[in-house]
């Protein structure tokens, strides 16, 4: 007899309704309740932190969001604060973590309000969110760094600024991953110049930085080659040469500058000491073939060139 007045009183409750019995309560008021569908790991996600994420809002009795990121290959980075003006999710983010995909349900106080948003969304509506963390960076910590003078940031700890030129490049290597390379760039160059500014002490200190300098030119040496910039390109790959003379990457992006500045020889003197480093290494090869080839070519086309200058020469001292 209990088992039927269960199974009825569960027939007769709202999706929304059964579904608060599986969920917690976020702040103990009921306005937030969470239901952790896979969970993630590391840490929460700090305040101020910008994240990626994709999410789907749905009102009761819908199975059709009525916004959703899914759509997108590349969700965009999004700040708390500034760019998540939902109250209710700004919070629900701040208890996940890296990979977590939870379900959430927002009171209107902590959603759209009495007033709703016509014409999606009615007044007073709960509404269920889905929310997956891809990822996020700890951007508050850079945005209180930038905010100092260079006079503040020379007397923070080097590890806290090494710790933001890392969040910086991660920055970078995300817009680098979805071709917004100019985004990247700038990100990279931010970097550069918080590293520029550092009034160093010490040789240990300076070694830090040197370490940290070389992912930086090695990143924008190859951001300026997909900027069809080879000049600049080579100017960050010498730069991460006078770092590390012998560091291959930078040795490769060189030869792929000097390929695409038709400067042969110079390309063919990089990749040959690069492959010296990594004989097996099947991108150096292929493009150290690729050069021989551009460059047999180019001497084939001045030759024919030489040729016919030579031809019309006798052509015209017979006439």
């Amino acid at each position: 007899m209990i088992h039927t007045e269960e199974r009825l009183r569960s027939s007769t409750q709202s999706p929304f309704e059964q579904l608060r019995q599986q969920m917690d309560d976020v702040l103990g008021d009921g306005g937030i309740l969470k239901e952790v569908v896979q969970s993630g790991e590391g840490p929460p996600v700090p305040q101020n932190a910008s994240v990626l994420i994709h999410y789907s809002g749905f009102l009761e009795y819908s199975d059709r969001p009525f916004e959703t990121t899914t759509n997108f290959k590349y969700p965009r980075m999004m700040k708390l604060g500034r760019d998540v003006t939902l109250a209710g999710l700004e919070l629900g983010l701040l208890t996940m973590q890296k990979g977590e995909f939870s379900r959430f349900l927002f009171q209107p106080q902590y959603a759209y309000g009495e007033m709703g948003c016509p014409p999606f969304i009615p007044s007073s509506a709960v509404v269920l969110y889905e929310v997956q963390i891809l990822d996020f960076l700890d951007s508050g910590q850079v945005d209180d760094f930038i905010a100092m003078s260079p006079e503040e940031q020379n007397t923070v700890p080097l590890l806290t600024l090494l710790e933001v030129v890392k969040t910086l490049r991660s920055f970078g290597n995300r817009c680098f991953n979805q071709s917004r390379y100019d985004n990247a760039k700038d990100r990279y160059k931010q970097a550069l110049m918080l590293l520029g500014n550092r009034e160093t002490l010490s040789d240990a200190e300076k070694e830090k930085i040197k370490m940290d300098l070389l992912p930086l030119y090695l990143n924008l040496s190859l951001t300026e080659l997909r900027l069809d910039s080879p000049h600049k390109a080579l100017k960050y790959g010498n730069k991460a040469l006078e770092i590390d003379s012998a560091n291959t990457k930078a040795l490769f992006r060189c030869g792929q500058a000097y390929l695409e500045l038709h400067e042969y020889e110079r390309a063919q003197a990089c990749l040959i000491t690069a492959q010296a480093k990594k004989p097996f290494d099947s991108d150096i090869n292929n493009l150290l073939r690729k050069v021989a080839i551009c460059y047999k070519d180019s001497l084939d086309k001045q030759k024919d060139m030489y040729s016919k200058m030579f031809r019309d020469l006798k052509s015209l001292v017979k006439m």
